[in-house]
């Protein structure tokens, strides 16, 4: 899992201005990446509530509500 860079406790200023460059362009590119994925996943969860699964008490009734919620999913795409 790729994260953007966070600054260093300690470094020095000519050390960070040094490495600053290549840590924009990282970042840029992680967040490039990460941002489409975290949408489709904010835009499922909004659609069908997958993250509220209180009442699960198995893997299997995990794997259950997971899917179906995906399947509700699917339905709200094609209707």
């Amino acid at each position: 899992m790729f994260t953007p860079v966070k600054a260093v406790k300690g470094q020095s200023e000519q050390e960070r201005q040094r490495k600053k460059a290549y840590y924009d362009l990282f970042s840029t590119a992680v967040s490039k990446v990460r941002q489409p994925i975290e949408s489709f996943f904010n835009r499922l969860n909004e659609k069908t509530t997958i993250q509220r699964a209180q009442k699960v008490r198995s893997t299997k009734g995990l794997l259950i509500h997971t899917m179906a919620k995906i399947a509700i999913a699917f339905i709200y795409l094609i209707f």
